[in-house]
């Protein structure tokens, strides 16, 4: 019910902004196309492929891989996933949302997205050349070790 809302709120504001200036509401429209375009491969490359392989692996598997009984191999696990991965946060929570659903743990989820968040193995080339190779290192190594603190703390709050 609350997206509805959400729904309703957006096109009233877009109403509006369109009654008052056409021309920039038009611009906007255009960018926020082209955005959406951007965003769309990636999207649904992920989306895709989480659908595939929770097709394959049923929820026992998951459970047993990255579950609430998998401790701490599969916080490190998911940590690890999330660190090498490159997913827009958009496509993220919809993601962790679903492996939930599939019998995932809630450390391990929360060890997944805050790596996948904060930690940049991927993006570190373009890191070094802005913030040069030790700080880089230093952030890393820092954002790992903390997904590993925000693990512990919502084992102990879910728990």
């Amino acid at each position: 019910m609350s997206s509805y809302i959400m729904y309703l709120v957006a096109v009233t504001l877009l109403i509006i902004s369109y009654y008052k200036d056409k021309k920039k509401t038009k611009k906007a429209l255009k960018k926020a196309w082209k955005s959406f375009n951007n965003i769309l491969p990636q999207f649904l490359g992920v989306i895709l492929f989480v659908g595939i392989l929770l097709s394959i692996f049923d929820a026992e598997f998951i459970s047993k891989i990255i579950g609430a009984r998998s401790g701490w191999i599969g916080v490190i696990a998911s940590a690890v996933v999330g660190a090498i991965t490159l997913i827009p946060g958009f496509v993220a929570f919809p993601t962790a949302a679903m492996l939930l659903e599939s019998g995932a743990g809630y450390m391990q989820i929360g060890a997944f997205i805050s790596a996948l968040m904060m930690v940049g193995v991927i993006t570190a080339p373009v890191e070094i050349k802005y913030f040069g190779k030790k700080l880089t290192i230093i952030r890393n190594v820092l954002a790992f070790v903390f997904c590993f603190i925000v693990a512990y703390i919502i084992g102990k709050v879910v728990a």
